[in-house]
């Protein structure tokens, strides 16, 4: 005995099952962002979600500015910060398709004046290597020349500071994240390309993939609107630091951290990564095989054994690669002062994660997005915020001694009597000059071509340290002088007083020499 079914009846029973599944995803994911934005203090935040191919989540909370009424929404524009890696490299690969240039083809091919401490890794450096973190440099080399902003060194700066910055590994031997190379990556693309860095991002991504909020180069807030401003926690809550004026500018560091985009966008960026078919013709899937290809191992962090049961990391050209739960991961996080960015994708699941905040957020981003991809990785065995974040807590407290921030509470100003003849204007080869110079009562640390880089040099005990005038430049340096028996100051070097210091203020790689007295 057979009877008629009817085919609309069994489609609208099937959209109607998935109704409840995806509310319950949504409450889920709502209490997840509530719960973050609270522990965190988060002054805003942009998270979206994607499966097979569709937004199926978006949460926007919090103001552009804290303490002014402009809300956060899906096409605030926030820093991306290191997700402007994957479009460098996407710019790459389009002119790889183009016949423009070859992974393979050496730097200085494009930039003849391109040179690295040791000629033979000048003439072997490819373009690939600028990609994948190889170069032999320590972590964070030169980075100085790009944070904090604004300053005044120029790309032309950064290749040619290059030469001066010593390396701490065998070419293509280690894994040691760094920025300088991305910027000369930005202008071989420049280069093979014919026109700015700039106007090739616009014409090979902005436009053919319709991401229509996302601003690059010199540009008017005005004309924009609607802008994200970075924060830092303060006692007294959020807030606001290097705010934008009208023009933001074109920045050194664009082509490794300068790219500012909407939730809206980055989930256009992410969607078309996914599923090619949205944008036909726009990557070979060839070049698509060789950004997601594993370049580079690098190391599988404990946390990352204990909360993802990973097994594999590596980075490919401006992505990073990983398993998560026996999954694929693909991915990648971008930090500046006051803003942090997190681009997960899971590719065999089809789904993306797009986190964006205008605070520090650097725990608040990895137990959100921890959470979230649990969800599709380990639904059965997923832990909330609070979990994570305890997490991180442990791991605070279980830190060794040498990775604990000493006390200064105990420091006093120091006087030019007390410094003598350690006083004088200093030279970097990369970096430039540093005066240490008393300045009315005050003893100052300045440097030439950095001016945030500015504070009162102070005592404690038998050393010395700097106190940034500027709140958010939040790695105060010890200051330390070599001085043969018998003979005058010849050198100054900084160090971290918290060794968990970000990288980027690489004071390690400072080589300050006097030059003479102050004026």
């Amino acid at each position: 005995m057979t009877s008629k079914r009817n085919p609309l009846a069994y489609l609208l029973m099937g959209l109607l099952a998935h109704v409840p599944a995806y509310a319950a995803n949504n409450r889920a994911f709502d209490a997840a962002v509530e719960q973050t934005v609270q522990r965190y203090q988060l002054p805003g935040i942009a998270v979206g979600v994607i499966e097979d191919g569709k937004i199926v989540y978006t949460n926007t909370t919090g103001q552009l500015e804290s303490g002014k009424p402009e809300a956060i929404n899906a096409d605030t524009v926030f820093k991306i910060a290191s997700n402007t890696k994957a479009m460098t490299a996407a710019v790459l690969a389009r002119l790889v398709d183009q016949g423009k240039l070859k992974w393979d083809d050496p730097v200085t091919r494009y930039l003849p004046q391109f040179r690295m401490n040791d000629p033979w890794v000048t003439q072997n450096m490819q373009v690939r290597d600028l990609l994948v973190h190889n170069s032999g440099l320590g972590l964070g080399a030169g980075d100085l020349m790009l944070w904090p902003e604004p300053n005044d060194f120029k790309r032309a700066d950064i290749i040619a500071g290059l030469a001066h910055l010593k390396p701490t590994h065998s070419f293509r031997s280690h894994y040691a994240y760094d920025n300088l190379l991305y910027v000369v990556a930005g202008e071989v693309a420049a280069a093979a390309g014919g026109k700015p860095y700039d106007q090739l991002v616009k014409q090979e991504i902005f436009e053919p993939l319709k991401l229509q909020r996302c601003q690059v180069g010199e540009w008017k807030r005005s004309d924009v609107g609607n802008v994200a401003q970075p924060h830092m926690r303060t006692d007294a809550g959020a807030k606001a630091i290097r705010e934008d004026g009208d023009v933001a500018p074109d920045i050194t560091s664009m082509a490794a951290g300068g790219i500012r985009c909407s939730l809206n966008d980055m989930l256009t960026w992410t969607a078309q990564w996914l599923d090619p078919s949205r944008a036909p013709g726009w990557l070979s899937d060839a070049q698509r095989k060789a950004v997601w290809t594993a370049h580079m191992p690098m190391p599988v962090s404990k946390r990352m054994r204990e909360w993802d049961n990973s097994h594999f990391s590596a980075y490919g050209y401006g992505w990073r690669l990983s398993d998560v739960d026996g999954v694929w991961k693909v991915a990648h996080t971008g930090t500046l002062a006051g803003m942090y960015s997190s681009v997960i994708l899971l590719p065999d699941k089809k789904v993306a994660i797009v986190i964006l905040i205008n605070g520090e957020g650097e725990d608040a981003r990895a137990v959100l997005g921890e959470v979230l991809t649990k969800h599709y990785t380990a639904p059965k065995d997923s832990k909330d915020v609070a979990w994570y974040a305890a997490a991180i807590e442990r791991e605070e407290a279980a830190k060794p001694e040498a990775h604990t921030v000493p006390d200064t509470s105990a420091r006093v100003p120091a006087t030019a009597a007390q410094l003598g003849q350690l006083l004088g204007r200093y030279r970097d080869p990369w970096f430039g000059e540093v005066r240490l110079c008393a300045a009315g009562e005050r003893v100052e640390f300045v440097s030439a071509r950095s001016p945030m880089l500015r504070g009162q040099v102070m005592q404690l005990g038998d050393r010395w340290l700097v106190d940034w005038d500027d709140d958010s430049v939040d790695a105060e340096p010890w200051l330390a002088f070599s001085t043969p028996v018998g003979s005058k100051v010849t050198h100054m070097r900084l160090s971290h007083i918290d060794p968990d210091a970000d990288f980027s203020y690489d004071y390690a790689d400072l080589d300050l020499q006097r030059e003479g007295r102050c004026d």
